[in-house]
């Protein structure tokens, strides 16, 4: 068997970067982390002191290639995305739904149970965002697709089953308890978004199987003096995940710093809400039949409404650091482990450490991916 030794880096472990520690790589997984030079027999993949750390997990990716899954909900549809992404360190990602009729999602379903199978390289499961929203704060999403599912449809939701994994995006005013605890215990990952919760509406929710809130700020009650709305209740919940997109545009930096600086560490990841234009050659899509532009790294409509983003994770991961102040290790994290905690996968993807999956990013000193590793394979 074949081992690959990645030496002569800034590796990220748990204790931070660390030098002089080789990787040591068998059968797609990282078999040992070991002080001093790599054995002499291993494929030595020569660092030169640039940083290693885990590949970036996207939960929350629209399209890219030029793709948007809506459009395209096929495994084809599904390896485009996943490549255009991979270019900029997201080796496993969601691909997301936004709010379609029942047979797209059957068919986006489908072709994600498909494209596990097939090993598709970087896709983990499907992220449904929508169509079980609130009208009053429907971003960019079709009001006409939004409705009740009933018992029918909540098996599709679930069906993946054990296939991949599942992240519901849902108002939660929408759901009674019992709704919502039955679909957490088949396997969905639930999280609040696009929703006009009250702050006692959405702290019940947590207690009954919400477990993340997408896109924190963005499309969801604010949060004011006497009324903390939806926000409050995230950012007081310490076991809640809270997504962040980091691009300038969506929430203000400052924002950001102090909603980073007044949750636990490891409860805040870094999300895109990336578009086609990610990885792809046109500025120019289609949701809904409207055309979207982006311009300058901003996704919106014709009126200004925005349309998702043109973030990348590598993106994402600088606008930590140079715009946000946190330390390098810590953004990477937010970017690899806490997503992979959040989903479940927290034993075996987003850190680097023996027994886990070799999906592996290196960095140079501006940040740029200089090449990604998924299971091993460059």
């Amino acid at each position: 068997m074949t081992t690959i030794a990645f030496t002569h880096g800034r590796i990220l472990t748990e204790r931070g970067f660390e030098t002089d520690l080789s990787v040591l790589v068998e059968d797609g997984h990282i078999v040992a982390v070991l002080p001093g030079p790599p054995p002499k027999d291993a494929q030595v993949v020569d660092l030169a002191g640039r940083y290693l750390v885990p590949g970036f997990i996207d939960t929350q990716v629209n399209g890219g290639g030029d793709v948007l899954l809506n459009d395209e909900p096929t495994v084809e549809g599904l390896r485009r995305i996943a490549a255009a992404h991979r270019k900029y360190g997201t080796t496993g990602m969601l691909p997301t739904l936004i709010s379609d009729d029942v047979e797209v999602m059957r068919r986006a379903i489908d072709a994600t149970r498909e494209a596990i199978a097939q090993k598709v390289p970087g896709v983990l499961g499907v992220h449904l965002e929508g169509p079980y929203l609130n009208a009053a704060r429907k971003g960019v999403h079709d009001p006409s697709k939004f409705h009740t599912p009933d018992a029918g449809e909540l098996d599709l939701v679930a069906s993946l089953g054990n296939d991949g994994i599942t992240l519901v995006t849902l108002a939660p005013e929408r759901f009674d308890a019992a709704t919502l605890q039955a679909l957490a215990a088949r396997g969905v990952i639930i999280a609040a978004g696009h929703t006009a919760a009250t702050y006692e509406q959405l702290r019940d929710a947590f207690a009954h199987g919400i477990t993340g809130v997408t896109h924190l700020f963005n499309a969801m009650t604010p949060m004011n003096s006497r009324e903390p709305g939806a926000v409050g209740a995230a950012l007081e919940n310490a076991d809640a995940w809270c997504g962040l997109i980091v691009d300038g545009f969506h929430v203000h930096d400052a924002t950001l710093r102090v909603s980073i600086a007044a949750r636990p560490r490891g409860k805040m990841m870094l999300v895109t809400d990336a578009m086609p234009p990610v990885g792809g050659e046109r500025e120019a899509f289609s949701l809904y039949g409207v055309e979207m532009i982006c311009r300058d790294g901003q996704c919106t409509t014709a009126d200004g409404t925005l349309a998702g983003s043109a973030l990348d994770m590598a993106s994402a991961v600088r606008n930590t650091v140079q715009r946000l102040g946190l330390p390098l290790d810590e953004a990477c994290r937010m970017a690899s482990q806490y997503p992979a905690d959040f989903i479940g996968l927290g034993g075996e993807l987003g850190r680097i450490a023996p027994g886990y999956r070799a999906d592996l990013v290196v960095l140079d000193e501006d940040l740029k991916v200089q090449g990604t590793w998924i299971a091993g394979k460059a």
